[in-house]
């Protein structure tokens, strides 16, 4: 089946449907990322007849209303948004949303000398051989007589027939064909995403949020609703990242200071808290998920397309339901309360930087899990607790690692229909039994990385118990990871290298602790056995070399604390092997006494 069809318009036509709304295309998909030079070539290229390249879009099926007529289906842009807004701003003079998400005007100058665009400077507007706005002529009712007139009054050298001929030439650049290709109202919305993600591949890597939010900006009911519902998910994602951000939407942005979206995400201004910073999808993700019930984002773009997945028609009141009910959804999703709220349960399970979080889609889905009992009016305490419980679950078992999509699709329903309690139990016997906590996870740390949820999930446990840095007295793990403190190697890596062990063998997961910098420092190129007896000598009224423990009691409870084991302190390279076997044990039992009291 041909699922597509390809038709010449004129630029004049294209812009015409974007006028008449026939074309949704939304305003802040992406801020206009091209810059003035771009536009300048746009123009120069239509001037000279080179080809722009396709405009791709997709006729929204077509949709049954309540009283039985249909109303046609809008076209959504699926690629050439750049293109449009640049025509619209050298060809018809409008505003565009720049970077910053500012308005502003892109002037493009002609000279109809040398047939030269260039982007209006200084220098060009004092010149008086170039015509400084080129829209002005091309959204200039009448001919061509009086703008020639001018032109040859204010340059009495140039010739008028040349003068004539050039700004006719560039007149035309409206009647310059653009290639628009259409993708079939019947294809359905798995299809169309699928085309829309290979198209967009080469540039920015673009997903089915992207092509969410496309469709989310195109819906035009009452007051621009569509438009800034997508405003609002944007610039939440923007504030939490850049909170001065809100003087740029404040002052520029009055059309969506008028409604109720600023007012709920003004709180983000004040906010410097970088745990969970959303980006779109993720803010999407969540509101879908636990509105619908529903994990796949191609569903969500279906549900705002009035797809009735029963009958497979399209119908507008299911569009209509389905946009209220994810508005709803993202306004709980902005909430303060409900945010703030979340972020403080997960920093409360030990995850107090974003640094110790690996995957994202675990916070998501813990964030939906609070949602979902927040709204079954679920005991804050259990809350709490579940909210933690599946969080950390998700992390010691990569849940979310393999197909997010799916996997929210059947946790979601599942918790639904049997609750949070039960579900998670379940999951416990079956990939948390003993086996997992005396092999699976031992051979998890048996790694050699940095970067690892495994070695995150033991400091987690270590700053939800308040532990101490190695041979610190009063400084916590905790503190230091606020702080970005360092993490070391308790067989020092210059000892271990001169001894013949490669990277893979002194980074090893077990082989690491957080201490203090002068700790460190101080142990240099070391045996343990031998920084660890000049400790024991301060715990004997020795020298204070090494941190501040200066009784027995006090190292033994230190040592316990980060998981070293008791012969550490007689330890050299010949032990090194033995040592991590040893200390894996110890971190596995901590993960484990740690995920059971949550």
């Amino acid at each position: 089946m041909q699922k597509y069809t390809v038709n010449q318009y004129f630029v004049s036509n294209i812009l015409n449907w974007v006028q008449e709304k026939e074309i949704a295309i939304p305003e802040i998909q992406r801020p206009f990322v091209w810059n003035s030079t771009k536009v300048r070539d746009l123009m120069d290229s239509l001037y000279k007849g080179f080809p722009i390249g396709y405009i791709i879009a997709w006729k929204n099926p077509d949709v049954r209303l309540k009283d039985g007529s249909v109303s046609n289906g809008k076209k959504i842009l699926i690629d050439g948004q750049q293109r449009i807004t640049a025509l619209r701003a050298g060809v018809l003079g409008q505003n565009i949303i720049n970077i910053d998400y500012k308005e502003e005007r892109v002037f493009i100058a002609f000279h109809p000398l040398t047939e030269e665009f260039a982007t209006l400077t200084p220098a060009i507007a004092k010149d008086k051989a170039w015509i400084q706005d080129i829209s002005k002529l091309m959204t200039k009712d009448g001919g061509l007589f009086e703008d020639v007139t001018n032109y040859c009054e204010k340059n009495p050298e140039a010739d008028r027939r040349l003068i004539e001929k050039n700004i006719e030439k560039l007149l035309q650049i409206k009647s310059k064909q653009i290639g628009f290709i259409e993708l079939d109202s019947a294809l359905d919305i798995e299809t169309v995403t699928e085309i829309f993600i290979r198209i967009n591949s080469k540039g920015v890597v673009l997903s089915q949020a992207d092509f969410a939010m496309s469709k989310i900006a195109s819906y035009d009911k009452e007051d621009h609703f569509g438009v800034n519902l997508r405003k609002c998910i944007d610039y939440f994602c923007h504030l939490s990242r850049e909170p001065q951000f809100y003087k740029h939407i404040s002052e520029n942005d009055i059309e969506f200071k008028k409604t109720i979206y600023l007012s709920k995400i003004t709180w983000l201004k004040d906010e410097k808290d970088d745990l969970y910073d959303p980006d779109y999808s993720d803010v999407l993700r969540v509101s879908f998920t636990k509105q619908f019930e529903r994990g796949k984002m191609a569903d969500l773009v279906g549900l705002l397309s009035g797809r009735n997945f029963e009958t497979r028609t399209f119908e507008q009141n299911i569009m209509d339901d389905s946009f209220q009910k994810l508005r709803d959804a993202v306004l709980e999703y902005v909430n303060e309360t409900n945010f703030k709220r979340f972020v403080m349960i997960i920093k409360s399970c030990g995850f107090t930087s974003n640094d110790l979080i690996n995957s994202q889609n675990a916070l998501n889905f813990a964030y939906i899990l609070f949602l979902k009992l927040r709204e079954k009016h679920e005991n804050p305490g259990l809350i709490e607790k579940y909210v933690q419980r599946w969080f950390v679950m998700s992390l010691l078992t990569g849940r979310y690692s393999g197909s997010p999509e799916s996997q929210f699709d059947s946790d979601i329903k599942q918790v639904s229909k049997d609750g949070a309690e039960k579900i998670l139990q379940s999951i416990e016997d079956g990939q948390l039994s003993e086996a997992y906590w005396n092999a699976q996870l031992i051979q998890e740390l048996d790694k050699a990385s940095i970067n690892n949820p495994f070695l995150n999930l033991f400091f987690a446990a270590q700053i939800k118990a308040g532990d101490k840095g190695f041979l610190s007295t009063d400084i916590t793990v905790g503190n230091m990871i606020d702080h970005r403190g360092d993490i070391h190697h308790l067989f020092p890596r210059e000892y271990l290298k001169v001894n013949g062990f490669e990277r893979g063998d002194y980074n090893q997961i077990a082989n690491f602790v957080y201490a203090q910098s002068e700790i460190n420092i101080k142990v240099g190129k070391s045996a343990p056995k031998d920084y660890m007896g000049e400790v024991r000598e301060q715990t004997n009224g020795g020298k204070l070399t090494y941190g501040g423990i200066t009784d027995e009691k006090a190292l033994r409870e230190n040592l316990k604390q980060n998981c070293i084991p008791h012969s550490f302190e007689e330890m050299d390279v010949s032990h090194y092997e033995n040592f991590l076997k040893e200390r894996r044990k110890l971190m596995a039992k901590k993960i484990k006494d740690y995920y059971f009291g949550l």
